[in-house]
């Protein structure tokens, strides 16, 4: 198995050191400062760039020019932004609950491609799932533009199917 995530990215494989896994992802994001409570707009155009860029990653990692070590900073990244926009959504008292298992959802997806030796094949396997996780988390998001315009506005900006994502 080819996984570099850092523990704290990486879910235990036993069941106790799960919850202690679980615990210390939960105490870690919880820590994370927040930009500015109540900017959503701001948060969710860094939160969607962060997946544009895990993207990116991943498609360099297919053909040999990016190591498991990058995929997992731009994964720890995409979930760093995820906590901020969540907390930015709350700051306003909107419900994202549908969401909360998006960095699961992807860890998952994203141990398992990275288990694999590097191709573009590979890549061809698993990012119709990494594409439909970021597609949920997009409608998730439009589904809130009502609670601002600047949101509405940017998230109209964005793809609108799981093509592309």
């Amino acid at each position: 198995m080819h996984n570099s995530y850092p523990a704290a990215a990486t879910p235990s494989r036993t069941s106790s050191s799960s919850t202690s896994s679980s615990k210390s992802n939960s105490q870690r994001f919880s820590q994370i400062p927040v930009k500015n409570s109540g900017d959503v707009p701001a948060c969710v155009k860094d939160l969607l760039m962060s997946t544009k860029r895990l993207r990116e990653i991943l498609a360099q990692w297919s053909i040999g020019r990016a190591t498991e070590s990058q995929v997992s900073d731009v994964f720890v990244e995409t979930a760093t932004e995820f906590n901020s926009t969540m907390h930015a959504f709350s700051y306003h008292r909107i419900d994202l609950s549908e969401i909360h298992s998006f960095p699961k959802e992807l860890r998952t997806i994203l141990e398992n491609c990275l288990a694999e030796d590097p191709s573009p094949q590979v890549l061809e396997i698993f990012m119709p799932q990494v594409r439909q996780v970021l597609y949920k988390l997009l409608k998730a998001l439009q589904a809130r533009q009502e609670h601002g315009g600047q949101l509405k506005m940017f998230v109209e900006a964005q793809p609108t199917s799981s093509e592309g994502l």
